[in-house]
């Protein structure tokens, strides 16, 4: 069996799904101005479970958004799922939040970059091909008009997720599209979860931490 729960906290939006093998069965989320996962995540977990007429003991594994992203959806989307795998003694299956994004978007030919905003004029972000393929890491990228030009030269790309608007504005030198509503997606975390399960791909619960990028810094209060 492989029912997988599948917690995606990374952004403004909470998202919670159920999948058995690969595929989605079952998806509850909501995209918010601010961050209310703290209220809102066990809440769609319990009510997702209970609209699939699901048992807990049936679950084989918890996949989550593992970054980068938000910091404070992170440590909360990661806390549940550890807490969860404890108390159910199942394992943790941890997934780049980059690779979710890229799973949403289909191109013919020519690259796929997701783009989550990282503050002022960073993004986080990779480049994908048309098969899904990690072509450029994960990296945090100050954008300028030049940015990953020598990655895609002339191929055409879609770039997705709310860090895009921001690169769209420099008019980068790339042939490219747009799309800041895509969002990561715990509906599309399934296939990338199912694969992981079987190969055995698991995280140590103990010692597991989200995958920030870089360091967490706090803005100065206003005098």
């Amino acid at each position: 069996m492989a029912y997988i729960l599948q917690i995606e906290t990374t952004t403004q939006q909470c998202s919670v799904a159920l999948s058995f093998k690969g595929k989605t069965l079952a998806l509850k989320e909501e995209r918010t101005a601010g961050y209310s996962h703290s209220e809102k995540l066990h809440v769609f977990i319990q009510s997702l479970l209970e609209e699939s007429t699901f048992s807990w003991d049936r679950l084989d594994a918890i996949a989550v958004s593992k970054g980068p992203g938000s910091y404070t959806g992170l440590r909360i989307g990661i806390a549940a799922a550890k807490g969860l795998c404890f108390a159910k003694e199942i394992p943790l299956i941890a997934i780049n939040s980059l690779d979710i994004m890229a799973q949403a978007v289909n191109v013919e030919s020519g690259y796929v970059i997701p783009m989550l905003d990282a503050r002022r004029m960073e993004v986080y972000t990779a480049v994908y091909d048309h098969q899904k393929k990690t072509v450029f890491s994960t990296t945090a990228l100050v954008l300028t008009p030049d940015s990953l030009v020598d990655i895609v030269t002339s191929r055409p790309c879609k770039v997705i997720g709310n860090g895009a608007t921001k690169f769209e504005n420099l008019s980068p030198k790339l042939k490219a599209s747009f799309d800041s509503e895509v969002y990561p997606s715990a509906s599309d975390m399934s296939q990338l979860a199912w694969e992981k399960f079987q190969q055995h791909k698991v995280e140590d619960i103990a010692y597991f931490e989200p995958y920030y990028l870089k360091d967490f810094q706090t803005t100065p209060a206003k005098k």
